[in-house]
């Protein structure tokens, strides 16, 4: 009879084999089962088909002590637990019940985990999110575009491969990104078709662990927004609690350990299937100029269920300050706690820094991280500041400067860009920025922004004429008489000086570039604030 073991890696299996029986003719199939102390039942060894039993084979089973013992517990109404991801409680099944024929060729995994991920629906929901997200291509070059028709011829055999267990992820592609600190922020791409099984994956355990995580904790998860983290902060600030540790995990995503990470899954996930798929995907590798490196520790930074699995893995850092009763707000691996005095605020910054060090086996940052005053301090980009009638929040000036230089970068004079395209990326980064900073207190500083960012368009402007007589025509068409256009034309002041002088000013006026479309930052502000 055809057999397969199905297991964790890294795991170690005690086993402990038990029989069940049809009902009708208790001792006429056997079911192997393998046992693992303490935390799950899983199969050892599954049979792939149940026709063609032969019930002589095993008559001689009848009366031995395993026979009579299972039957013994049929009779009591012996309770068991499933097999799968959720724990409750059920009778003894028979074989003819776990028998019956479905996708999975009827094994005891029938209609599972891996089959509710591996399901149409949620399949074809993962497919339409990682399309919308859009996103690079791995390392096998496939764009999201392309996908589509792959997974018309393949995505039967795929599904297959994933459910018999011999599915291998394809490593991540790598990709550095510039710190505004100087460093690199690591990322790994994963392959179109990683990330959909990812999201499909990501769907199904997200409502599983929902249910487990902390009221305090912000980060990639549904419902749930910096926004709120922030304002959670400003309340306990205006409760009195006016000293703030700032905890920085170095490197968090690239030092993250397998198997602390798998074993908290393992706690409510029961499936193994779906467990060797997760730790598959930990253990797919990085593709570094041509060259494919293994990967021992962390979770690729860029992959569709590394939000979740950061977040299982902190969830122990949030019971712990719970179990504390620490006042604090978490969102993904940035985390703020708060106290009523600087002496408590030192001792608690030493005993969670060896919590998450020993624990959790993490990193903690002791450059960033800080003991100071919230106000002192950014918070996921915010600060804040004391007003009359309580405290206010503002956006720190490290944003600031780097939504300018972003918007430098756009209205550069050197920049090929006609001015349409200008106005389209700056109202998405406009409207981006906006959105997220939209709860700070900046009525003066988005004025400011809005003065300096026309004045940086009549300067594009200015650049784009280039020549005398082109910049005279041009003023001419926008009112300017022929004599003082000229005048104008031959200026020898700057691009920049020009864009502030009543040359441009009173020619490409403020309702003129509003009709052009240029998105003011003011009124995209007065909508969200």
């Amino acid at each position: 009879m055809e057999r397969r073991h199905a297991f964790l890696p890294g795991e170690i299996w005690q086993e402990s084999y038990e029989y069940e029986f049809r009902s009708s003719n208790p001792c006429s199939d056997v079911w192997l089962n393998c046992q693992k102390s303490a935390e799950v039942i899983v199969p050892a060894w599954i049979y792939t088909s149940w026709e063609g039993l032969n019930n002589r084979r095993f008559q001689n089973l009848k009366d031995t002590k395993k026979c009579v013992e299972s039957r013994q517990l049929q009779k009591e109404g012996y309770l068991q637990k499933k097999r799968v991801e959720l724990e409750g409680k059920a009778g003894v099944r028979s074989i003819s019940s776990t028998s019956e024929k479905d996708g999975n060729g009827g094994s005891e995994y029938a209609r599972g985990m891996l089959e509710e991920i591996l399901d149409r629906n949620n399949m074809n929901l993962a497919y339409k999110r990682v399309k919308s997200n859009k996103g690079s291509h791995g390392v096998d070059g496939m764009k999201v575009d392309e996908l589509l028709q792959y997974l018309k011829q393949k995505g039967n055999q795929i599904r297959q491969t994933i459910l018999e267990g011999g599915y291998r992820p394809s490593p991540v592609r790598r990709v550095e990104i510039p710190k505004p600190d100087g460093g690199k922020r690591l990322l790994g791409i994963p392959t179109v078709l990683d990330r959909v099984i990812q999201q499909a994956i990501a769907q199904v355990l997200s409502p599983i662990f929902e249910e487990e995580f902390s009221d305090n904790s912000y980060g990639f998860r549904p419902n749930r927004s910096a926004k709120q983290a922030v304002t959670k902060c400003k309340e306990y600030m205006e409760a009195g609690y006016k000293w703030a540790v700032d905890i920085d995990l170095a490197k968090y995503f690239d030092t993250v350990n397998h198997d602390k990470l798998m074993r908290l899954i393992s706690e409510t996930i029961k499936d193994p299937r779906v467990l060797s798929l997760i730790r598959k995907y930990l253990q797919s590798g990085v593709m570094i100029n041509g060259v494919v490196t293994a990967t021992e520790e962390g979770t690729p930074q860029g992959g569709n269920l590394s939000p979740l699995l950061s977040n299982i893995m902190l969830n122990e850092l949030d019971n712990e300050l719970t179990r504390r009763g620490m006042k604090f707000c978490r969102y993904a691996d940035d985390c703020n706690i708060y106290v009523k005095s600087k002496k408590a605020a030192n001792r608690v910054m030493a005993s969670i820094t060896r919590f998450i060090e020993v624990e959790l086996k993490l990193k903690i940052n002791r450059e960033k991280s800080a003991v100071d005053r919230p106000w002192k301090l950014k918070f996921l980009g915010f600060s804040f500041y004391f007003k009359r009638g309580g405290v206010g929040i503002r956006v720190h000036r490290k944003p600031v400067d780097k939504f300018k230089q972003k918007l430098k970068e756009l209205t550069g004079r050197s920049n090929a860009m006609s001015i349409a395209q200008r106005l389209i990326k700056l109202k998405q980064a406009i409207t981006g920025w906006v959105n997220y900073f939209g709860i700070a207190d900046m009525g003066k500083l988005v004025k400011e922004l809005d003065e300096w960012l026309r004045r940086r368009i009549r300067m594009c402007f200015w650049k784009q004429w280039k020549k005398t007589k082109t910049k005279h025509d041009n003023l001419v068409k926008l009112g300017i008489g022929k004599g003082k256009a000229w005048e104008y034309a031959n200026t020898r002041k700057s691009y920049w000086r020009t864009a502030g002088s009543p040359i441009l000013s009173k020619t490409l006026t403020n309702e003129y570039l509003k009709k052009l479309g240029l998105q003011s930052i003011s009124e995209r502000y007065s909508l969200v604030h």
